[in-house]
């Protein structure tokens, strides 16, 4: 697809290859390293939807003194991205002048050399970069062009990083641009990797003459010119780049040219001093001489080794079990013995399996493969906790309706609540028909309720139906993604339950757009909390460099569970460069996040999940002793109910009916809730068998125990036995008013609510649906007001709420943050003052009225009146707002109608439905991401039409008199509400008001409205 199509490829159910350094293959350079990516502490950008602040647009060459201004600056090579064609190289090569020239240097080692050849021209490069930019060269090219049977690339990575490095340590490097020609970058994260550790442009002279290849060679379709396939090829690589930078929340490539955002597992701490000084490395392993023998091995098996035996490319199977490729954790022979074992509930076909994966023997995958038990005093099984209590540490994966069938769904948590585990509903939202039990005492409701980036599904009603929230801030498979649910995929079942129309796109974001910070984490922390005191409140991040000052601020952000992910957890759809390259094996995140908190003294606060292919009671006894409490599971149990690990979810074309939409698809769904059961109690009888090995009676006893777990000494691997995994082993004493796994309950604070004065107020109309109305003073204090009496309503009367007004609370003041936030419906708040950030958020039927105080004598419709990030995935009321609000006014708004007296940038982004008004001025990238819903922008003398993300949406003029009407009946509301001197003056010269307003109309959102219309129609 990226020479086809200008997009990269897509994949499903993450990476369950092994890491680079634990594989028996020699797995380049690039696959040593992961990207580190924005969770919490700042957030990632949408590269997509908001291309606007992103550049690639770089200059390489002598880089003069800032604090020195003048001509001399210019003289510098302007790259619009950092991709060269095999002609953009050639003339930079010819550059001679002063100020202009250019050296190129080989990378190419000599194949008899071997290992210490290898090491003494990597040197050797290093002097001749010295040597040339001391000569006056301003552009240095490294190139691996020449390679033959007697020549032998170095990985251009390590070379990179070597002159890059060089060159700092000799205080040169400002003198020069590093250019790269390599046969070996050819995927978005090799280039991305060269950019970070110093190149300034690349040439990827191999992808290129491959692509005219395969076009000579008629493999493309025919009217695919080489051109073209150059172009999006390199369009793919650079929006791919977009992505990776923006994962981290950076937005220019001059901003990650050097910044070394990855970090490394596996490589010795000599070779990352040396070559790549400053990465993070928690896994120390090999070391150059590997390096030089992986490079060697790959040179050995490109050659041929007669005409007459001339070798075939072996397929790789980095993507998908191959046989004689890359070793898969999950292969057909683990797959068939496991649904043998849970559909005939065979403990000998259990054990089997358990044996499959436990005894790797010399192939290992994961970190925990290297690990073995330390010596323990033995007790007798049946003094160790029952299986029926473990399970209820047991946790189904976070799996989207949506991403998955609604009966696999559904089969997983009926599983979960007959065992008392918990199942999660994923971020798809969930059908409310499951809060309630079956007649057979069956309980389809999912335990765990996600709230993600998108907010689907997220109301009141859905919030209460839970014992624990969870916020998903990343994804293992895809940290620092959104993502995006084609329009062939939203049925009406789905679109239902999103609260959005059938058949329209709907976009998750990268980011919370109400986490921008650890402090905003705890705004949304303490709003789920008012929503439904008796839930926990579920923080998931992804293992990566640094997770543990993470978590440790989401602890005293007062989160009851913290999970962390793995870098190898299934998902739906995601890139391949994110499934491969984009965090880390959950054993170093759960370690270090258990050591910070031990550190810090809140471990006792918080439950500590981890989730990543567990799949063995060995597996959860690893978790256990690294400081998990909760164990989540989510690529097994889909296997346990059929999966055949097709990895096509994506493609909406699953053959077992889970990973599928398609009514005659999902037919061919045999799963049953007793296998998941029957797997889950096979999990937990191994872990006990371990757990009265080792002496412990309870699984609470062996929680941060690392002392007894060690490493394996007799492992006779070439990469592997290099390994160091003392740091995760490391113990940290437990403090005086700590312990190492959950004792204490967070301190919410929602004794001090003025909730609790409204729920007092508001008791008849609680108890006998009887209209109140009272006034209260308020302050920014006040915070999530609204939300805990609109949680007593849904808990009593679901998604339907009261009738309209029968609650109506006056405040006077200013109101602290997410002021209305999941207000329900029959609940009025109307305030008199202002409100801060995320009013509104996740409004859920009832009504928000603000207006300035009336002995104010600012003119309101010029006034900032209302926060950043209002109506964030607010999916039914109104809001009748007499002011100017800030950023991202209506963010995934699905129901609500609004009306406003303007908005600042990124306005209505990614709105699926309802109506917004705004009667101002907007601010840039208005309706970026808009695939449904409709809004109306009254444009008296701004230039709207450039201030509009016209890429999903069309500018029309209100031109139906039924639409007429109803945007007056509308604007008369708001007058009356909040007695907007705008609104009156709008409404005194209609006629010509009407011709100053433009709607704005999503171009799919439209072409289903019609195709819905000419259905019934015809009917």
């Amino acid at each position: 697809p990226m020479v086809t199509n200008g997009v990269e490829a897509s994949g499903s159910m993450g990476d369950d290859t092994p890491l680079a350094v634990l594989s028996d293959k020699p797995r380049l350079l690039y696959d040593y390293f992961k990207q580190i990516f924005a969770q919490v502490s700042n957030p990632p950008i949408d590269s997509i939807r908001e291309e606007l602040v992103m550049s690639l647009t770089s200059r390489v060459g002598f880089e003069r003194n800032i604090l020195d201004p003048g001509a001399n600056h210019a003289k510098m090579l302007k790259l619009f991205h950092p991709i060269l064609s095999n002609e953009q190289l050639a003339k930079i090569k010819a550059l001679d002048k002063q100020d202009f020239r250019s050296k190129t240097l080989s990378m190419l080692f000599d194949a008899a050399s071997g290992v210490e050849g290898f090491s003494r021209a990597l040197k050797e490069l290093c002097e001749e970069a010295e040597s040339a930019v001391n000569s006056g060269i301003t552009f240095v090219v490294l190139s691996d062009r020449g390679a033959s049977k007697d020549k032998v690339p170095i990985p251009a990575l390590l070379a990179v990083g070597a002159v890059h490095h060089y060159l700092t340590l000799k205080r040169v490097r400002y003198k020069t641009g590093i250019i790269v020609e390599t046969g070996e970058a050819r995927e978005i994260t090799h280039f991305c990797l060269l950019v970070s550790y110093g190149a300034g442009a690349i040439n990827p002279y191999l992808a290129i003459e491959t692509i005219e290849q395969i076009i000579q060679q008629k493999e493309l379709p025919e009217e695919l010119t080489l051109e073209k396939a150059n172009q999006n090829y390199c369009k793919a690589i650079r929006k791919g780049m977009y992505k990776v930078f923006s994962k981290m929340g950076i937005s220019t490539i001059q901003s990650y040219r050097g910044a070394q955002i990855f970090e490394a597992i596996g490589l010795d701490e000599e070779l990352i001093q040396d070559y790549f000084t400053g990465t993070p490395s928690r896994i120390s392993g090999v070391g150059i001489r590997e390096i030089a023998q992986a490079s060697l091995l790959r040179h050995e098996t490109a050659l041929e080794k007669t005409p007459e035996t001339r070798e075939i490319l072996s397929g790789g199977g980095l993507y998908h079990w191959r046989r004689n490729g890359e070793f898969h954790q999950i292969n057909p022979v683990m797959t068939n013995t496991l649904q043998r074992a849970v559909r005939k509930n065979s403990q000998d076909a259990y054990n089997e399996f358990s044996r499959l994966v436990n005894e790797q023997k010399q192939r290992f995958s994961t970190p925990r493969s290297l690990f073995e038990f330390a010596e323990g005093t033995p007790i007798p099984l049946d003094e160790v906790e029952p299986a029926a209590e473990i399970v209820k540490r047991f946790v189904t994966g976070a799996m989207s309706l949506g991403s998955i069938s609604p009966e696999s769904h559904e089969t997983m948590a009926i599983a979960m609540n007959r065992i008392g585990g918990k199942s999660n509903s994923g971020e798809g939202g969930e059908d409310s028909a499951r809060f309630d039990k079956r007649t057979n005492g069956d309980f389809p409701n999912s335990t765990i309720k996600q709230v993600a980036s998108g907010r689907f599904g997220v109301t009141i009603h859905y919030l209460v139906n839970c014992t624990e929230i969870q916020i998903k801030v990343a994804q293992g498979a895809k940290p620092g993604e959104g993502g995006q649910l084609p329009g062939n995929k939203v049925s009406a079942e789905i679109a239902k339950i999103r609260n959005s129309t059938p058949g329209v796109t709907l976009i998750s974001p990268p980011p919370h757009h109400d986490i921008y910070s650890i402090e905003d984490l705890a705004q949304l922390i303490f709003d789920l909390k008012n929503a439904n005191p008796q839930a926990k409140i579920n923080v998931k991040l992804v293992a990566e460099a640094g997770v543990g000052t993470i978590a440790a601020g989401v602890a005293k952000a007062h989160a009851d569970v913290i999970t962390i992910a793995g870098h190898d957890g299934g998902t739906g759809a995601a890139p391949l460069s994110s499934i491969k390259h984009a965090g880390v094996p959950w054993e170093l995140g759960l370690s270090e996040a258990q050591q910070t908190l031990m550190l810090n003294q809140l471990r006792g606060r918080v439950r500590l999940q981890t989730d990543g292919q567990l799949k063995t009671g060995r597996d959860v006894a690893v978790a256990a002793l690294l400081g998990a409490e909760e164990f989540g599971f989510a690529t097994v149990p889909l296997v346990a109910i059929g999966c055949i690990m097709m990895r096509k979810c994506h493609l909406n074309t699953c053959p077992v009916g889970i990973a599928t939409q398609n009514p005659d698809l999902r037919k061919k769904f045999v799963g049953k809730p007793e296998h998941v059961i029957n797997y889950f109690f096979f999990v937990a009888e191994e872990l006990r068998k371990i757990m009265a090995k080792l002496g412990f009676r309870k699984v609470d006893e062996m929680i941060g125990r690392t002392d007894m777990l060690k490493q394996r000494t007799n492992v006779n691997h070439w990469k592997a036995g290099k390994v160091d995994l003392s740091a995760l082993l490391h113990q940290i004493p437990v403090g005086k008013n700590d312990t190492p796994y959950c004792t204490q309950k967070q301190d919410h604070g929602l004794d001090k609510q003025i909730d609790l004065k409204l729920i007092a107020e508001s008791k008849d109309a609680l108890e006998h649906k009887k209209a109140v109305e009272f006034v209260l003073p308020i302050n920014n204090v006040n915070r999530s007001v609204g939300t805990m009496l609109s949680g007593h309503i849904a808990k009593k009367y679901g998604a339907e709420g009261l009738p309209d007004n029968t609650i109506h609370c006056k405040f006077m003041g200013s109101a602290g943050q997410s002021f209305g936030a999941f207000l329900a419906h029959g609940v009025t708040l109307e305030l008199e003052g202002d409100a801060n950030d995320y009013t509104g958020k996740g409004l859920s039927g009832g009504r928000l009225v603000v207006y300035p105080p009336k002995k104010s004598t600012f003119s309101s419709a010029e006034n900032i009146l209302i926060g950043n990030t209002v109506l964030y995935g607010a999916t039914d009321g109104e809001v009748f707002f007499c002011g100017i609000a800030g950023e991202r006014f209506a963010v995934r708004n699905s129901g609500v109608t609004a009306v406003v007296e303007g908005v600042g940038d990124h306005g209505c982004e990614y709105m699926t439905g309802g109506r917004v008004i705004v009667l101002g001025e907007t601010g840039k990238n208005f309706a970026a991401g808009m695939s449904g819903g409709i809004a109306y922008v009254w444009v008296e003398n701004q230039s709207f039409h450039s201030r509009c993300n016209t890429e999903m949406v069309e500018l029309e003029i209100v031109s139906e008199l039924q639409e007429q009407i109803w945007l007056r009946k509308w604007i008369e509301r708001h007058q009356d509400y909040t007695k907007s001197c705008r609104a009156e003056s709008l409404l005194e010269n209609w006629e010509k008001t009407l011709n100053q307003f433009v709607k704005v109309m999503p171009i799919e959102y439209r072409a289903v409205l019609e195709k819905m219309k000419n259905k019934s129609s015809i009917k």
